[in-house]
């Protein structure tokens, strides 16, 4: 579409420079702001509008992307950036001088009410209602929780609790209906504990429900907003059962997809991230590629390669600083063992593996934001999790799980070996 002086700028076009973008350059440096100048741009041209009123953001978004010049330069976000409004000023004739406000959302004219045989997006139908769309006798969902938090800490959907490296790019979550992908960066330099700096959900098409949405969140940019700006499933008939709520500005966000029962909530705690979802069984079994799900760290855990056992790490620090022999013991960065339990006695008093993670993360890292990651982790599983007897777990849990895991292995092998036997006798018999 080409646009005379006198047209506004059709908000597809802006989505399209800024969805371009980000899909281009998803990995600009944390120092680096540019990603809140798009977000801000965005907001402030979701709908068409006046000329000049477009060159007026424009220009406010020229400005910020300069203010970001000393972090952001060498990086080609940036410059992108820089490229894509010298393009959009000259597109739309906007001069460089002129007013400028800073990017605001505008506020929508109130809502026309439409006469009742209009299609509008909706809950509806009822396929786009998990709960609904089962059938009318059919034993109710049996939702499950996955968490991940901290140095980071991983509590499976079997309820399984384990302590990761895991650097880099690591995939939560790939089915039918989402993907959820983390990437972990180095706590404190040559430790092999790592803490979430970005996290990207993909929620896929689905029927008439919903468009295929990406959200993206990294340290200090936790947007109230899919990538490309709306905050629902887009224009189909189910779109509003998914939706993306603020809880609190810049530190919670809670999703919620309704049409596949789940519900992903997103916290920023210190420099890091949090992740917890609550999801039907049937939702996180419903994988594409059986070959390829080894990495699902939520279904599967994080490889034995990349386990950290803090119990091992517990002993050595309780032995290390003198724990019950009278010495306090030489601090690890900035904490003590008896120090760092207390303090993570304040907002976990029950010796749960939360609390044993809290002291781990205090020890490994000096980082007092920690004690609230697993705070708010296990405020999350009482509000995620269906079952209030595993809301705590403790280490005679996961050593019963692995056993069981095992013992679960062994069986199979022994019953392969009995039936091998069976057959070869029968065979002599005959």
């Amino acid at each position: 579409m080409v646009m005379g002086k006198g047209a506004g700028p059709s908000a597809l076009q802006v989505r399209q420079f800024v969805v371009l973008f980000l899909c281009l350059f998803p990995t600009a440096t944390l120092q680096c702001k540019i990603l809140k100048c798009n977000s801000e741009f965005w907001a402030s041209t979701s709908s068409s509008g006046p000329e000049e009123e477009f060159c007026i953001a424009l220009r406010a978004y020229n400005n910020c992307v300069r203010r970001t010049a000393r972090t952001c330069r060498g990086d080609l976000a940036y410059h992108s950036a820089q490229h894509g409004i010298e393009d959009l000023m000259s597109q739309h004739n906007c001069s460089k001088e002129g007013p400028t406000t800073q990017p605001h959302a505008r506020t929508p004219p109130p809502p026309v009410q439409p006469p009742p045989d209009i299609n509008v997006p909706s809950d509806r139908p009822e396929v786009c209602h998990y709960e609904r769309s089962l059938p009318r006798n059919a034993a109710p969902p049996n939702y499950t929780h996955c968490g991940f938090f901290g140095d980071p800490h991983l509590r499976t959907f079997n309820d399984d609790f384990q302590t990761c490296k895991v650097e880099g790019a690591w995939p939560l979550i790939h089915n039918k209906y989402l993907s959820v992908q983390v990437t972990n960066t180095p706590v404190v330099p040559g430790s092999s504990a790592t803490a979430t700096s970005k996290l990207t959900i993909i929620f896929k098409n689905f029927q008439e429900c919903v468009d295929q949405k990406m959200y993206h969140a990294e340290t200090d940019e936790l947007p109230a907003a899919f990538a490309d700006g709306s905050k629902n499933g887009g224009d189909r008939h189910g779109a509003n059962t998914l939706r993306i709520v603020e809880k609190v500005p810049g530190q919670h966000v809670e999703i919620q997809a309704r049409y596949i029962g789940t519900t992903i909530v997103v916290r920023q705690v210190g420099r890091y991230l949090t992740f917890a979802v609550r999801m039907p069984e049937e939702v996180v079994n419903s994988v594409e590629d059986q070959d390829n799900q080894d990495l699902y760290l939520c279904l599967h855990g994080c490889p034995a390669n990349q386990r950290i056992d803090f119990r091992t790490f517990r002993a050595h620090a309780a032995e290390s600083q003198g724990l019950g022999r009278g010495r306090s013991g030489t601090p690890t960065h900035g904490f003590t063992y008896q120090s760092a339990m207390a303090k993570c006695k304040e907002r976990l008093p029950v010796e749960d593996l939360y609390f044993q993670s809290c002291v781990f993360d205090l020890l490994s890292s000096g980082d007092i934001n920690f004690t609230l990651a697993a705070y708010y982790a296990f405020e999350d599983v009482k509000m995620l999790h269906s079952n209030k007897d595993k809301y705590h777990l403790f280490e005679r849990d996961t050593i019963f799980n692995s056993a069981s895991e095992k013992w679960g292995f062994s069986f199979l092998i022994l019953s392969l070996v009995v039936a091998q036997l069976w057959t070869d006798l029968c065979f002599i018999c005959l």
